[in-house]
């Protein structure tokens, strides 16, 4: 992305591909995950993705990008001087992409849940998970990711075919819980004691009633031909976006109230 916008004389598309990357990919994530079992090798290759960095931000930020590649290994040849990186497909790893990819997806999910259902930021959850929806693949990653889910999701994930009452936890699921489904897995934790769950299925409704009276509205004036012919350009693209944001919001808050069951 970066190499192409160069290409096409997009700076600044060039220097928000860097951006994106370094705060999405590198700070959000990679970091993130390492955090707690940094070893010889997680510090190697983050200080060789940290020289990448600096070689692509260069043109943008010439002096202090100078000062920071030296900084972190002195002695060395200038930046400005240094190789452009380039892709090496022998180097990917597709398995590894495919299954950091998929624990960044379960997280994400999770982590949304919780916002969307007042969660509180560090209340540890039991996450079960249905033993038939998970492969064989995803069940390895589940093995490999205990750490990550509890530290990045503060969820424990476990199966619910290995749970010591397995009939109570599905009564307690039946009163009240969050649902999590991505690709290759359906679990769900139990939030009864967790949050007051019929006040928070009353706030959900009420805010989807709200949004969807503003969606329907929005959608009353955009079907009037004499407002979309009228108006000015701005206040009908305005119009649309509005009502694209509302009927987002209104699926969001339904999803959310459909995870409490």
């Amino acid at each position: 992305a970066v190499d192409l916008a160069l290409a096409e004389y997009r700076f600044d598309a060039a220097a928000n591909a860097i951006y994106q990357f370094v705060w999405s990919q590198f700070c959000d994530w990679y970091l993130e995950l390492i955090k707690g079992q940094i070893d010889a090798e997680a510090k190697a290759v983050a200080g060789w993705a940290l020289d990448q960095i600096l070689v692509l931000l260069h043109p943008f930020m010439p002096f202090i990008t100078e000062e920071l590649w030296h900084g972190l290994k002195p002695g060395r040849s200038e930046l400005i001087v240094a190789a452009w990186p380039m892709p090496d497909a022998r180097a990917l790893d597709p398995a590894a992409q495919a299954e950091v990819e998929w624990l960044i997806h379960l997280i994400s999910a999770i982590r949304a849940a919780r916002t969307e259902l007042n969660i509180p930021p560090g209340q540890l959850l039991t996450l079960y998970i249905e033993d038939e929806t998970a492969s064989a693949e995803v069940k390895g990653y589940l093995e490999n990711s205990d750490t990550a889910l509890l530290r990045l999701a503060k969820v424990k994930a476990t199966f619910l075919v290995n749970a010591i009452d397995e009939k109570a936890v599905r009564e307690d699921l039946a009163s009240g819980s969050m649902s999590i489904t991505i690709e290759g897995l359906t679990g769900y934790s139990p939030l009864s004691g967790v949050i007051d769950l019929d006040a928070e299925r009353t706030r959900l409704a009420k805010g989807i009633a709200a949004a969807e009276k503003e969606r329907d509205t929005l959608a009353g004036r955009l079907n009037n031909a004499s407002f979309v012919e009228r108006a000015k350009p701005e206040a009908v693209e305005k119009a649309r976006a509005d009502h694209a944001e509302k009927a987002a919001e209104a699926k969001r808050l339904s999803a959310a109230l459909a995870r409490l069951g």
